[in-house]
């Protein structure tokens, strides 16, 4: 955009502030939608993969809530922080358990998210709203990670 547009644009009541917070704003809605092709422009373009909403969402947490793997694996190949936890004290992994939705728990795991992370973690979830499959699926990697470790 040049100089004349821009200053016309200010003219007309707009500012950088504003158009900043906008395309913040549609990062969530991004997120929320699951659309990889804008997020990943949005990311390159300078928005921090681990941006976070006034409830403390951040853009993993809301892509594995709304059961987006395309989302969560671009912020994850971007550097989001799986341990990052809302307002409330759940994690992206704690969103996907609660969804029930295997895939993205397995890669939420591999990635690092633990299991008992934050005040609402994805292992108390599970044992709150008795998701034995959730439990399941979250104790073999334990178990798994416990043989990898040497004694």
């Amino acid at each position: 955009m040049g100089y004349e547009e821009q200053h016309d644009r200010r003219a007309e009541g707009s500012d950088d502030s504003d158009d900043v917070l906008t395309v913040l704003r549609e990062a969530f809605d991004v997120a929320r939608r699951g659309d990889v092709a804008r997020l990943s422009a949005l990311l390159d373009a300078g928005v921090p993969a681990d941006l976070t909403n006034s409830h403390g969402d951040s853009l993993l947490i809301l892509s594995a809530y709304h059961l987006h793997a395309g989302t969560v694996a671009l912020l994850l190949d971007r550097g989001a922080d799986v341990e990052r936890v809302n307002d409330n004290g759940q994690s992206a992994l704690a969103a996907a358990v609660f969804r029930r939705n295997v895939v993205l728990v397995e890669m939420l795991l591999a990635a690092g998210a633990q299991a008992d992370t934050g005040t609402r973690s994805a292992r108390e979830v599970a044992t709150f709203f008795e998701l034995t499959d959730m439990s399941a699926v979250l104790d073999l990697h334990a178990q798994a990670l416990r043989q990898d470790t040497p004694e």
